[in-house]
């Protein structure tokens, strides 16, 4: 079959690899046809690369059709359309009963000292191959994947893989008043989307901050109050400008939507991409003890909320040594909470907002719709941001 290999840094190429097949009584293989590519998937691509393997196959973000299931895999046939969350969980052990499928104590990652694994990541997620490729092998198919309806096209449902669920935990964990405010770091497709459910849940004013126009204008159309990074000097005049709409204070939550590739922090930068250079044997153990994020983002959220708020993290960080302004954190009284999303506890709740009359925008939401051998132009235009590429699905 085809599929996207991560080769190097900035370096993704789709070749033949072998078919996937059953290999557990709990596995599934299904034919991908649709799967997304994600902001995540750029942290491969640029940061992470000390944890890659040349060969692996990228991709967690995939939706198809089931061809085959292990014995032990009840409730899904040949024939069924399915989604497919982002990581590998039991269903049955103790933190996914506390819906907490990120963390499942059956799928663990403990060699890495990591939670539940993921599809098309690094090897501290236990480097199972992705999505992005003619067809995949599913562990674990008698929890994971997401049956969905016949009829209307995939983007009304590929999104419950990744984009859909971690935007709907980001506004559980902020926390958001009824009526109150929130603001959104970042309108990639996290942020965006963060944006369209903060409202739907009812967020009293929403604020996007961005730096890419056509990112701003998605969301300013959708009755986001839009602020362009490039029309302040300083961070300190984006955060007055916020507390000037907000009685003086400061929204009630903040959602950092962009996570380690913040813009800004320059000397953060240097240390990742000498990191991801270096040869692996000694890249990798300097990125695992000594790594550090570009915080500027988080530095601004931190600034930004309101004493006594709530900051939601659903942007990556992978630091081991980030600096931290502990003194700010515990003065202001601030909340944090942070994690991947754990698809399978928001599911059910996102379903009902998949309708013909379409809420959130699902069937729009796509920027650019490309062939799977398009992959590797795919991924440039997106890392750079170019074209107007907000989100691009793959088609194999």
């Amino acid at each position: 079959m085809k599929a996207v290999t991560w080769q190097g840094k900035r370096d993704v190429r789709v070749e033949e690899v072998p078919d996937p097949r059953i290999q557990e009584p709990t596995d599934a293989v299904i034919r991908v046809t649709s799967s997304g590519l994600c902001g995540s998937d750029l942290h491969l691509y640029e940061v992470l690369t000390p944890f890659m393997t040349p060969g692996d196959i990228l991709g967690h973000e995939p939706m198809g059709i089931v061809e085959e299931v292990g014995p032990e895999v009840t409730g899904l046939k040949p024939g069924d359309r399915v989604v497919v969350p982002f990581q590998i969980a039991c269903g049955h052990c103790y933190m996914c009963g506390t819906g907490l499928p990120t963390q499942c104590e059956t799928t663990q990652v403990t060699g890495e000292g990591m939670g539940a694994p993921l599809f098309g990541y690094t090897r501290l997620y236990g480097a199972v191959p992705g999505g992005q490729a003619e067809y995949l092998r599913v562990p674990q198919a008698q929890y994971g994947p997401i049956k969905v309806p016949e009829g209307p096209a995939d983007d009304r449902f590929v999104y419950l893989s990744d984009v859909l669920p971690t935007a709907w935990q980001a506004v559980e964990y902020a926390a958001v008043p009824q009526g109150g405010t929130v603001a959104v770091l970042g309108l990639g497709p996290i942020g965006d989307m963060a944006c369209r459910v903060a409202r739907a849940k009812g967020a009293g004013r929403v604020f996007g901050i961005d730096l890419v126009p056509e990112r701003l204008r998605r969301a300013r159309e959708r009755g986001v109050e839009t602020y362009d990074l490039r029309s302040f000097d300083k961070e300190k005049e984006l955060v007055a400008a916020i507390q000037d709409e907000t009685d003086g204070r400061g929204p009630d939550a903040v959602i950092d939507a962009v996570g380690t590739e913040a813009h800004g922090s320059a000397a953060a930068k240097l240390v990742q991409q000498a990191a991801a250079v270096m040869p692996r044997v000694i890249g990798g153990p300097l990125a695992e003890r000594a790594s550090i994020d570009r915080l500027a983002a988080l530095y601004t959220a931190i600034d930004l909320v309101r004493r006594g708020g709530t900051i939601s993290l659903s942007g990556v960080y992978g630091g081991m040594a980030d600096p931290m302004p502990m003194l700010t954190l515990f003065d202001k009284q601030i909340q944090l909470r942070m994690g991947q999303a754990n698809v399978r506890r928001w599911s059910d709740q996102i379903i009902p907002y998949l309708t013909d009359e379409d809420p959130l925008g699902v069937d729009d939401f796509a920027t650019h719709r490309v062939p799977l051998t398009d992959a590797p132009h795919a991924y440039e235009m997106f890392q750079k941001k170019q074209d107007g590429a907000v989100k691009v699905l793959m088609k194999p």
